[in-house]
């Protein structure tokens, strides 16, 4: 007992509290370009990628197909490339993946107002894995534990697509998963929309000039959500789905209050009430009287004799 109460206390608090301040250690994130001047004529580092990410006229990268190797800032010779531990790396559009040079950072994602009416209190994910390594599942599967618990502000994987309100693709779409891609969309009820997760499910990744792929469910339905890596980091799916919604995380300045609800709505000291005057505030929500509700407080021996039928008295709906 004493030993796993050690092995506890070394953990630590493993939940963390605040999704958008937290910067994973030792994160591989994508590369950056410097603004100087290469080589004449190199192009070790379009040669030395291994999923053909890089273009040299101009100098770009696209993240989209980017595995985060890292690969290129070690065989670029005048160092123009080199590596970041940035994390949030999710797009609202496809042409926001493309990294260009002096380029700080991708341009944010963009709200959706529609999604965020229809889902910024509650949203249900699907996962459809459509033949990759499963990789970017393990890493949505680390969204349900303890340490980021994506679910305290309403957004869960479910089992059926009959319940989601989103797709979550990973993998690169192959022929033999078109079916199911195809049954597990039209299957979800309206509105619903797409999300692409992982380099794989974004371009093809490695595979993408394979003959097993078929990749035409993209070209019919459009992403709102882009998210890159190879795999994504958990944190940024959470960056990019509730930039999406405009979903506001709760204070991380160590001050008392809620922890946010479906919503993110951080709850103040104010909100701190009485089971009753909690139960009032939603009956009245609901268009109930909470004065029809009241009851006098009646003593145990009251209340034990309620309970009680005794032979011969007759019951209230009796004549």
């Amino acid at each position: 007992m004493l030993d796993a109460l050690k092995v506890r206390w070394s953990q630590g608090r493993q939940y963390i509290v605040d999704l958008r301040a937290a910067t994973p250690r030792g994160f591989r994130g994508p590369p950056a370009l410097r603004d100087t001047d290469c080589v004449g004529g190199c192009r070790a580092c379009a040669d030395g990628c291994p999923a053909q990410a890089i273009s040299t006229a101009p100098l770009a990268i696209d993240l989209g197909r980017c595995v985060l190797c890292g690969e290129c800032a070690e065989v670029c010779p005048a160092g123009k490339i080199r590596t970041t531990g940035e994390h949030r790396l999710a797009a609202s559009s496809r042409e926001h993946l493309v990294l260009k040079v002096g380029q700080e950072a991708l341009p944010p994602v963009e709200v959706a107002t529609g999604l965020r009416r229809a889902f910024g209190r509650s949203l249900k994910l699907r996962s459809v894995s459509t033949g990759g390594c499963s990789a970017c599942e393990l890493e949505l599967n680390a969204l349900g534990n303890v340490n980021f618990d994506l679910g305290r502000y309403g957004i869960e994987f479910v089992a059926s697509p009959r319940h989601a309100d989103a797709l979550v693709l990973s993998g690169p779409l192959t022929r033999n998963m078109r079916e199911a891609l195809d049954l597990a969309w039209a299957g979800m009820p309206d509105p619903k929309f797409v999300i692409a997760c992982g380099a794989c499910t974004i371009s093809g990744g490695l595979y993408r000039e394979a003959e097993a792929l078929d990749r035409a469910f993209l070209d019919r339905f459009t992403p709102n959500l882009w998210v890159p890596g190879c795999t994504p980091h958990p944190l940024t799916f959470v960056c990019g789905i509730m930039d999406l919604l405009g979903i506001e995380l709760p204070r991380s300045d160590g001050a008392r209050g809620g922890r946010g609800g479906a919503g993110g709505m951080a709850l103040d000291d104010t909100a701190h009430t009485s089971r009753a005057t909690a139960a009032e505030n939603l009956l009245r929500a609901v268009g109930c009287d909470p004065g029809l509700q009241k009851q006098e407080p009646r003593s145990h021996e009251e209340r034990r004799r309620s309970l009680v039928v005794v032979p011969g008295e007759r019951t209230g709906g009796e004549e």
